[in-house]
């Protein structure tokens, strides 16, 4: 069973740090491209981050460059979403999901069930 298991997130002050983890079974994670969306209250969806399939290289969306930095750990088949200098825009429902290739938030086959990340003081 293809499967994404999402952990960590929760309540920071803003400047904290948050690490997202995003746990894969039933495939191999890294022959997959793996994208990172939020989704803040009243707002639409929004692209993190995504790694391409193979050779892993990652995309960051302006607003989180230079803060967010996507990992992998092949053994355990599991991608982290690591945050820093979180700000209280940072705040929403974050979600990992699987597909072939990097692209929009409809085109991917499998999602993590998401997981709260809010930052304030």
């Amino acid at each position: 069973q293809v499967q994404l298991v999402q952990s960590g997130g929760g309540l920071v002050q803003p400047g904290g740090s948050l690490r997202l983890s995003c746990a894969a079974s039933g495939f191999t994670l890294d022959y997959y491209a793996i994208g990172w969306f939020r989704q803040a209250p009243g707002k639409e969806r929004e692209g993190v981050s995504c790694t391409r399939a193979n050779n892993g290289s990652t995309y960051y969306a302006d607003s989180v460059k230079g803060r967010f930095t996507i990992s992998r750990d092949n053994a355990k088949n599991t991608e982290y979403l690591q945050m820093n200098s979180l700000e209280p825009e940072d705040t929403a429902v974050y979600y990992c999901a699987a597909d072939p290739f990097c692209s929009y938030a409809e085109e991917y086959d499998y999602w993590g069930q998401g997981t709260q990340v809010t930052v304030s003081s």
